[in-house]
């Protein structure tokens, strides 16, 4: 009996050694992940489902402060705002002094936006953008106050002609310009039309080729860049220190399809030229906050991702 009695007691220690040794190694790549940290910055519109019609009032709704603090929690350290109210001055329905003291108070910064504002049939056809000029005084005041580094435009469409294309590089080199005075950076998002050709030429090739560097860096989405049958690294290579920042975004959750390179895109981050990256999940497999912090669990995991990217790399 006593001998049986021992056997079962060895038997239960050895059996649930495995498990504790499992659970102290859980416990340890946890503590290991929680130790990481780098910049990392991540695109609102990434929650957009969770803010609609947030701060209705104008006042900070706890919904919004929470979501804020939980975005920080999970390893965020900056924000890439998506929605600017021009006529309002407002950023997510907050002024932006008060758009910048949220996000502080959730020990985060404010870092950039996507901000756009394009070009009338006519202002095309004429060159003449003075007047879409106007709206960026007022937007690049707002950014300012709001305590924004980097402003970048999201979007222009697929231009019809050469013509139209080099009016939209010369707009954008003079909002660039504005910028740069206001003591901002100003950078163009990209997606997968921007690799078909306009009249013969690729139209991202062209943008690189007729921006001003002083002026415009490119924020290049990796995911719009292999959709669109390109390649991130021939780009970096060839127009090298041209992107400012990535934008990571994949299929899904990030680093979850296998369809884009990340390690050999972080392997040539200082050719590229970046200095921050930028998180974005645009569609998810889970419920949008635990999607975000499975992206964020593997930029932070990544062995290739530095904690950040200063100027001298």
């Amino acid at each position: 009996m006593k001998r049986n009695l021992i056997f079962s007691f060895l038997a239960a220690f050895f059996l649930c050694l495995p498990l504790s040794v499992a659970a102290q190694k859980q416990n340890g790549h946890a503590k290991q992940h929680k130790s990481v940290k780098k910049e990392l910055c991540l695109q609102l519109y990434s929650v957009r489902d969770l803010v609609r019609d947030i701060n209705k009032d104008g006042k900070a709704e706890a919904r919004w402060t929470s979501l804020l603090s939980r975005l920080h929690d999970m390893g965020y350290t900056s924000v890439e705002a998506a929605w600017y109210d021009q006529e309002h001055g407002t950023f997510y329905n907050r002024k932006a002094k008060d758009f910048k003291a949220d996000i502080e108070k959730a020990g985060m910064k404010v870092l950039s936006s996507h901000v756009n504002h394009g070009l009338t049939a006519e202002e095309l056809a004429s060159g003449d953008f003075t007047k879409a000029l106007d709206w960026w005084k007022k937007c690049i005041a707002d950014h300012k106050a709001a305590g924004m580094s980097y402003i970048v435009n999201p979007w222009i469409g697929l231009q019809k002609s050469i013509h139209d294309l080099d009016v939209y590089c010369r707009y954008l080199n003079a909002i660039g310009k504005m910028c740069k005075e206001a003591g901002l950076s100003f950078g163009y998002h990209n997606h997968n039309y921007e690799f078909e050709k306009v009249e013969g030429q690729v139209m991202y090739d062209y943008m690189l080729e007729h921006t001003n560097p002083e002026y415009v860096f490119f924020q290049m989405d990796m995911y719009w860049t292999v959709r669109g049958a390109s390649s991130p690294v021939e780009y970096f290579k060839r127009y090298p220190g041209r992107f400012k920042s990535f934008h990571c975004k994949d299929h899904r959750e990030i680093g979850q399809s296998g369809m884009v390179g990340w390690d050999a895109i972080f392997r040539n981050a200082k050719t590229a030229g970046v200095r921050y990256i930028v998180a974005e999940i645009e569609q998810c497999t889970m419920p949008v906050e635990q999607s975000v912090k499975v992206s964020a669990q593997y930029l932070l995991s990544a062995p290739f991702v530095k904690s950040s990217y200063p100027v001298a790399q």
